[in-house]
């Protein structure tokens, strides 16, 4: 399927600033960290899940929300201490859940996630996405579209 849009570009809000850049995890329906995701290996367990069996490892993960719990930030911050957490996360409405395990991340080890808020109908899977900082300081994401 060939889409008419093939790049596109949009500001966004930052929760936690920092680049990224990778291959779209797109999900309609909101992901909860705490037992949704294995932080050993990236993998999606949450049997609920359309998204169960893949991996969010290095992937720019797109949702409109988080879905808790509270321990969903201990098991972000663990994920991204191991490598296997997104690259950087898109969603639509701010999550403070998500927010507090990537700045815990960021303290305790040094490793920056990007967590944006921004419009992101338009983005599917598999499109490559850049997340960077604008001029004014609000996030800009950049959206490549893969055929």
């Amino acid at each position: 399927m060939t889409r008419l849009v093939e790049a596109f570009e949009r500001a966004g809000a930052f929760q936690l600033a920092g680049e990224a850049q990778g291959e779209a995890l797109v999900f309609s329906q909101p992901l909860s960290f705490w037992g949704g995701v294995d932080a050993e290996t990236g993998e999606i367990i949450d049997h609920s899940h359309p998204g169960l069996g893949q991996n969010v490892a290095g992937r720019i993960l797109v949702m409109p929300s988080g879905r808790g719990s509270s321990s969903s930030s201990s098991v972000l911050a663990e994920a991204i201490r191991r490598g296997t957490a997104p690259a950087g996360i898109l969603l639509e409405w701010p999550d403070p859940i998500l927010a507090v395990g990537a700045i815990v991340a960021e303290f305790l080890y040094e490793i920056r996630m990007p967590l944006v808020v921004c419009e992101i109908a338009g983005i599917v899977s598999g499109d490559r996405i850049a997340i960077g900082t604008g001029a004014d300081g609000r996030a800009i994401i950049r959206v490549r579209a893969e055929s």
